[in-house]
């Protein structure tokens, strides 16, 4: 996008950066930052100006997600639009100076920062502040961690914090992040277009739906299980209920919001009102990214007391209860060697934390007490390829087929195999 802002005659580009220490290694900031700054020496001259304009980790400005924590958002809004903030001469400087004043800090979690120089009258100034007639591009893919910066950009009318001067801008992000809302306005890489999904599918068989988890993962049951819409396909047959997440590092309060979660599922499912719960437990991955071993543990230890909770309450109602997972996280904390597979130790002989989602495969639990035979999973049945037996091989799309199965329904045509063969 530098390249091409350069052929097309701009003259003058900021950059302002989030680093990540979640997806990719916990410290591994300065393993990208060096490579982009030798990339911006190599394009600046005479009549092109690039360059970092602030910074900070995305778990601390800008990228919040929910609703969640909107100081985050307010942080980066501050320093990104305003330059307001601790400054520094360049982004190695500030990750540098906030690794030594902060022992342990990783990337996700660093302090936001303003590159700024000395002027004429030798007073440092913020390098790139975002002013009228300027240009924003959101380099953000995927919606979730984009539609509140979005907000703010964008809104008319807005309460979150106080904007100041809100500049008039020609914004735009990476893609379409709410089909439903239309959010951005521009966008430069169309959507994919989601359809047929199981929501929109149960709801057109009259299924009766609850969607529930706490705010950090509430859109993950609503807005991305829909397909990258934020409302209802039947307002009659679903009820969403968020319940709210604390606002505290994750490590700090492990065990999130499980047992609440858990409370309001046991009082839906003797209520009657519902055909198919859906809940997501944040625990296993948002406190296995903190790379914390000692909170994972409590974390999952947390979740498996509310797991024989539901597991009672299905007994009792005549359910099934399904388990899975999209990815691994908490499964594997501590970085290993590719070839060995010894666990990669830092300087001092600690085991370096892995904070980035694993790549083992998740399990799949389905658990039917009334089961009358009709997938066994024992010698003689499944395991032998009998009647019933498990398909092999397969990925989280199939969940929604068994899902479905398991409704008494029949998948539509093109939906990925179901976990049964029923």
């Amino acid at each position: 996008m530098i390249r091409q802002a350069k052929a097309e005659g701009v003259k003058r580009v900021r950059i302002h950066t989030l680093f990540d220490g979640r997806d990719v290694g916990e410290t591994s900031a300065l393993e990208y930052l060096d490579p982009f700054e030798d990339f911006l020496r190599g394009l600046n001259g005479p009549d092109f100006d690039a360059r970092i304009a602030s910074g900070g980790g995305r778990m601390w400005i800008t990228m919040d997600r929910y609703g969640a924590n909107w100081p985050q958002v307010e942080r980066g809004w501050n320093i990104h639009v305003h330059g307001q903030g601790r400054q520094f001469a360049s982004a190695r400087e500030a990750v540098e100076t906030y690794r030594k004043e902060i022992p342990g800090i990783i990337d996700q979690d660093l302090k936001e920062f303003v590159i700024a120089e000395r002027g004429a009258d030798g007073v440092p100034a913020p390098v790139g502040t975002i002013e009228d007639g300027d240009s924003v591009v959101y380099f953000n893919f995927r919606g979730d961690r984009a539609l509140e910066i979005t907000e703010a950009f964008e809104a008319e009318r807005f309460s979150h914090f106080d904007r100041g001067r809100r500049p008039r801008v020609c914004y735009a992000g990476m893609m379409e992040y709410d089909g439903d809302t239309h959010v951005p306005k521009r966008y430069l890489v169309s959507p994919p277009a989601i359809d047929r999904t199981m929501g929109e599918y149960l709801a057109a068989s009259g299924v009766r739906t609850l969607a529930i988890s706490e705010t950090q993962k509430y859109g993950h049951v609503t807005y991305f299980f829909n397909g990258n819409r934020s409302g209802k396909f039947d307002e009659t047959l679903e009820a969403y209920e968020e319940i709210t997440s604390d606002v505290l590092p994750f490590e700090q309060r492990p065990w999130r919001k499980c047992a609440d979660i858990t409370d309001r599922v046991l009082e839906a499912i003797p209520s009657g009102r519902f055909d198919f719960i859906r809940l997501n437990y944040p625990n296993g991955d948002m406190v296995g990214h903190t790379g914390v071993f000692q909170a994972v543990v409590c974390s999952m230890e947390a979740m498996d007391l509310q797991i024989g909770r539901l597991k009672k309450a299905v007994d009792a109602a005549g359910g099934i209860m399904l388990i899975t997972a999209a990815h691994g996280t908490s499964d594997d904390m501590y970085e290993h060697d590719k070839k060995t597979g010894a666990v990669v130790r830092k300087a001092d002989g600690s085991p370096r934390a892995k904070t980035s989602h694993s790549l083992n495969p998740v399990p799949c639990i389905i658990y039917d007490p009334a089961c009358r035979g009709e997938y066994p999973h024992e010698p003689g049945g499944a395991l032998n390829g009998g009647p019933g037996a498990l398909n092999e091989g397969l990925g989280i799309s199939s969940i929604a087929a068994t899902c479905i199965q398991l409704l008494g329904y029949l998948p539509p045509a093109g939906y990925d195999t179901s976990v049964l063969k029923l």
